[in-house]
């Protein structure tokens, strides 16, 4: 049997605040209860929102909580030659298309929402021509990659992925994945040669993650992972999806509202063991 391996990932967008200590704690108490391994991963794939200092921050944040994680700890910003291979993979497969739809394009032509909210991709650019694209290319225009979801489904057929809840080690169920909901979802985008989706799956695999224990906000993403993961022929971990830490209207904790830093709570007096009071640890 396979030794259990977590992991934490989080973004150095910003410092960490009260729902990414509870991710942390819950993901490195279960690796513990499970006699597994704990891992750190710093996805830092968006060049201009991350900066060194809030990686700095992350580990003196972990660090004052109490967690330990095995070394090295992984980068995404350095495995970017991985990423890039996979896409290529499936580009060969006649997958990938370039996108060169504005925000605002998208916004416009837009029918419905994805599962996060956000305006639906219709599709336009799926439609180019083999010389048009070329062109543009040629050109110099930058593009997002998308997945053609629809031919990509075709391949794979019926989706299934296991979600243990409400903690990792309960009895396990089988969900079905609908990737159809998301569209044509961007694996690369412009500047960089991944995006989120495909990251995360080519770095789980890599590190052997057996379990993925995280915010139940994350859960439908999942639908997008596993039809990638079938794609390249990765292995599927098994999922867990945790409660939220919310704010005093009910909103889930974020960087972009400026949600409570673990940073600012120490510089006001509290104590690590005051968080994980606070957190149920």
């Amino acid at each position: 049997m396979l030794q259990p391996v977590l992991r934490f990932a989080p973004s150095p967008n910003g410092y960490l605040h009260m729902g990414h200590a509870y991710s942390a704690l819950y993901t490195a108490q279960w690796a513990r209860t499970m006699a597994g391994r704990f891992l750190l991963r710093i996805e830092d794939i968006d060049r201009e929102r991350s900066k060194p200092e809030f990686t700095e921050a992350i580990f003196l944040d972990l660090h004052w909580l109490g967690l330990a994680w095995e070394e090295p700890v992984w980068r995404q910003s350095a495995r970017l030659p991985a990423y890039a291979a996979a896409a290529d993979r499936l580009r060969q497969r006649g997958l990938l298309y370039p996108c060169f739809c504005s925000r605002s394009d998208i916004a416009a032509a837009a029918t419905g929402t994805d599962p996060d909210g956000a305006p639906l991709y219709a599709g336009t650019c799926r439609h180019l021509g083999h010389a048009e694209t070329e062109r543009r290319l040629a050109s110099g225009e930058e593009a997002n990659w998308r997945l053609r979801t629809e031919a990509a489904m075709a391949l794979t057929g019926l989706l299934t992925f296991t979600v243990a809840g409400p903690t990792p080690i309960d009895r396990p169920q089988i969900r079905y994945a609908r990737p159809e909901l998301w569209g044509d979802v961007v694996l690369q985008r412009k500047g960089t040669p991944t995006s989120y989706h495909l990251s995360v799956v080519v770095d789980d695999a890599a590190q052997g993650i057996t379990h993925v224990t995280r915010g139940r906000d994350m859960e439908p993403s999942t639908d997008i992972h596993v039809l990638l993961q079938m794609l390249l022929g990765l292995p599927s971990p098994t999922y867990t999806f945790h409660k939220l830490i919310l704010d005093a209207e009910g909103r889930k904790l974020s960087k972009s509202r400026g949600s409570q830093s673990l940073r600012t709570l120490r510089e006001a007096g509290w104590s690590a063991a005051d968080v994980r009071r606070e957190l149920g640890f």
